[in-house]
């Protein structure tokens, strides 16, 4: 905290307290100030002498794409200028807990919405209340009439387009926040089997330097490195906090850093089940070379399987019979590495369970990876190129296309995502639902495709409806491309909230 506030601040909160004058302390996001925040600023300032004023930085806001709509100097600009308030400072963790452990306030006060501490779906609220009490301080709640910035920037299109501000005004005829929420604390009975290739990100970042003196590359002065878990591993994360478990398959080399990894970032509701196909397996790991400035992958290089699986396709395959008796759905993640042989494939098939299912096209399978293997679909997630490659036609609408797809391969439901363009969704009866994307700033697509996946999967299994299911799998796409890689995960907590604000 010393290194990231003006110490001139503290000492002159020591001697204000020494004069016995009141410290009061607001925290929030204030990203569109209305007279609601002014009301709540003077009876805040009411309650004693200083009011200082904490805001939640850009990066800790979970509202939703675009969220916030003015940044972080934008928003302490503006508080800057109100007279009422004495100072402006950044809460550099999720909620205010730092701010009220370095100034001890006696009074920290919230808006009349938390007077019902339960209705604080973070549940940040109660730590926020030990500390100032801690601290010889008290909470107030100010009665101000309260105005909603999400509902105001809604209602005025500040974030949405027209086509985005029409779907969302469609849903909102059709359901509530609480509709939603209570339809996604369903999902929470399920069980799923994930199968497919886990893949290590490694991400090496650092400041391009220039061309190389005597050869034509550029050299990069690397700074850190991180490790991000991928492919089934990525999806599987997805889903752990809305379903009761997951059980993952996947070749895995045992590296005792991954596997550090994997204990750390896992939830205690997924089980590994991982296996060594050779003696010297590698886990499948993909390195990227990043400017650490721009966020721009410079070079990718790829640790790959140097032997195939097929000494594995009966091991493999009872594996899979043996883990799926009490097992809802089935989610493949075929990353064309060869570990989903034709037989394996055949077996899934078999089963009679839901299966969703993505074969995505990258580096090292473009060309010769298809669907062709797989029967019984219930859901197939595939953006555009590789729907036209799969067809070997890029000039058809790629509404014929997905017909012609999904009646080729008896697929159920067949989702075709199109980046910036929306995703479409069309079934076996050739019904067809459109929703247009909502992600507002793209930082890295990697894993986009794996969170629309685990998304619509959940969504689809439980006969939402298509706009609905749409929805919520456009904001886990978002979600995720505006982290890097697959560093964070989406959550019922994220995509919960994202609801809240989005449909207000």
């Amino acid at each position: 905290m010393k290194n990231l506030y003006n110490q001139n601040l503290i000492k002159k909160i020591k001697i204000l307290k020494s004069k016995k004058k009141k410290i009061v302390l607001c925290h929030g996001v204030f990203d569109l100030v209305h007279i609601g925040h002014l009301s709540h600023f003077r009876s805040a300032k009411n309650l004693g002498d200083f009011l200082i004023v904490s805001l939640t930085r850009s990066k800790f806001i979970k509202k939703g794409p675009g969220r916030p709509l003015f940044n972080d100097e934008e928003r302490y600009s503006f508080l800057k200028q109100i007279s009422i308030i004495d100072e402006v400072i950044f809460s550099e963790v999720p909620s205010s807990i730092d701010v009220l452990e370095m100034i001890k306030p006696d009074f920290y006060v919230k808006g009349p919405d938390y007077k019902n501490n339960l209705d604080d779906k973070t549940k940040k609220i109660y730590l926020e209340k030990k500390i100032v009490k801690k601290f010889g301080g008290k909470i107030a709640y100010t009665d101000d009439q309260t105005f909603s910035s999400s509902n105001i920037i809604n209602s005025q299109n500040l974030i949405f387009n027209n086509v985005q501000s029409k779907f969302l005004s469609n849903l909102k005829k059709k359901y509530s926040y609480s509709d939603i929420w209570n339809i996604l604390k369903k999902f929470k009975k399920l069980k799923i089997l994930v199968i497919g290739e886990l893949i290590i990100d490694k991400y090496c970042f650092g400041d391009v330097i220039g061309k190389a003196g005597k050869e034509p590359h550029l050299v990069l002065n690397e700074k850190f490195t991180e490790y991000y878990l991928g492919g089934s591993a990525a999806i599987a994360r997805h889903l752990s906090t809305f379903v009761k478990s997951i059980g993952i398959i996947s070749p895995f080399g045992k590296e005792s850093n991954y596997s550090r990894l994997i204990s750390k970032t896992f939830n205690s509701n997924i089980k590994k089940i991982f296996f060594k196909p050779y003696n010297n397996f590698k886990t499948i790991t993909k390195t990227r070379l990043v400017d650490i400035i721009s966020n721009y992958k410079l070079f990718g290089s790829y640790i790959l399987p140097t032997q195939n699986y097929s000494l594995f396709e009966n091991k493999v395959s009872k594996l899979i019979k043996s883990k799926i008796k009490n097992v809802d759905m089935i989610i493949i993640c075929d990353y064309g590495h060869h570990f989903i042989s034709n037989k394996i494939a055949k077996t899934i098939g078999n089963l009679r369970k839901f299966i969703s299912l993505n074969a995505q096209t990258n580096a090292s399978n473009i060309g010769y990876h298809t669907i062709n293997k797989y029967s019984n679909i219930n859901l197939l997630v595939i953006n555009e190129s590789e729907l036209r490659q799969e067809m070997r036609d890029n000039i058809s609408n790629i509404e014929i296309l997905s017909k012609k797809l999904i009646k080729e391969k008896k697929i159920k439901n067949l989702v075709v995502t199109q980046g910036k363009n929306g995703v479409l969704m069309i079934d076996n009866k050739f019904k067809k639902t459109f929703c247009p994307a909502f992600a507002k700033n793209t930082i890295d697509k990697v894993g986009a495709g794996d969170a629309m996946l685990a998304m619509t999967s959940l969504s689809i299994k439980m006969g939402l409806d298509p706009d609905l299911t749409l929805l919520l799998g456009s904001l886990a796409a978002a979600n995720s491309v505006e982290t890097i890689g697959n560093k964070g995960n989406i959550s019922l907590e994220k995509i919960s909230r994202s609801l809240e604000y989005i449909l207000k």
